[in-house]
């Protein structure tokens, strides 16, 4: 049974910084794409950030490229999201998600995606 639970949440003003943290329950960490997505009110879940299972390139979100993170450790079983400079329109509901994506393949869209967090609020005020 797969278990991903977000923390690191919370409200911060705009041009500040957040660190979100993912702890996986999954007994083969490394054999996942690890990716975090949001969702704004009103608005679809949208892909924020991957990194692959094989130590690949993390790949971004032009709206978040150069002011996130993505990060994993296999020690931990946990996967992270660095967020600076923060915006307004940051704010949204975070998930993380597990993907048990072919090496090579980069999931970004939220079908790709097998396992899902519950989610953590972060909001940015301007």
């Amino acid at each position: 049974q797969v278990q991903l639970v977000e923390s690191g949440g919370g409200l911060v003003q705009a041009g500040g910084s957040l660190s979100l943290s993912c702890a996986a329950s999954i007994r083969t960490f490394s054999s996942y794409a690890m990716g975090w997505f949001r969702q704004a009110p009103g608005k679809e879940r949208e892909f924020v950030a991957v990194i692959s299972w094989i130590g690949g390139s993390p790949f971004y979100a032009d709206s978040v490229k150069g002011r996130f993170t993505i990060s994993r450790s296999f020690v931990k079983n946990t996967l992270y999201l660095q967020m600076n400079s923060l915006k307004p329109e940051d704010t949204a509901v975070y998930y993380c998600a597990a993907s048990v994506a072919n090496p090579g393949v980069v999931p970004t869209t939220s079908s790709e995606y097998n396992y899902w967090g519950q989610g953590t609020q972060v909001t940015v005020s301007s």
